[in-house]
């Protein structure tokens, strides 16, 4: 994947891309959101644990096709409100530690889930080479 990055445009003022290019022959595997949900079925309270419990199912959804953190190209994440973003950008930025390319980002507030304790949604879309697994 590359990165783009236009001089004619003004730099992202967060931690992602104005744009990826994915490369002919790459497998994608792609997300359903998913929310902070504990396996024990608790949701926590903070926005920044619910952010850390997506991006672990996330982690392990990406594991089962053979991928990682570093393969996302693209994150989309909801939130209720605007009080939860520092947290859940604590959490992807932590997520993203290990990226040495970042991924294009869509975050967006809106106005519940489906349940009113949820605050945080993420999915992603993630790419890698087709023999790698």
């Amino acid at each position: 994947m590359r990165q783009l990055a236009p001089a004619s445009i003004a730099p992202p003022f967060a931690r992602y891309a104005h744009g990826v290019e994915l490369p002919a022959g790459w497998r994608i595997a792609r997300t359903s959101g998913q929310l902070g949900l504990a396996v024990d079925g608790t949701v926590p309270d903070s926005a920044y644990d619910q952010a850390c419990i997506c991006f672990d199912n996330i982690t392990a959804i990406l594991a089962e096709a053979g991928m990682a953190a570093v393969d996302v190209m693209h994150l989309a994440a909801y939130v209720t409100d605007r009080a939860h973003m520092a947290g859940y950008m604590q959490a992807r930025d932590e997520f993203l530690a290990q990226a040495t390319r970042l991924p294009t980002s869509t975050l967006l507030i809106v106005s519940g889930f489906t349940r009113p304790e949820f605050k945080v949604e993420i999915e992603v879309i993630a790419a890698a080479p087709s023999g790698s697994r």
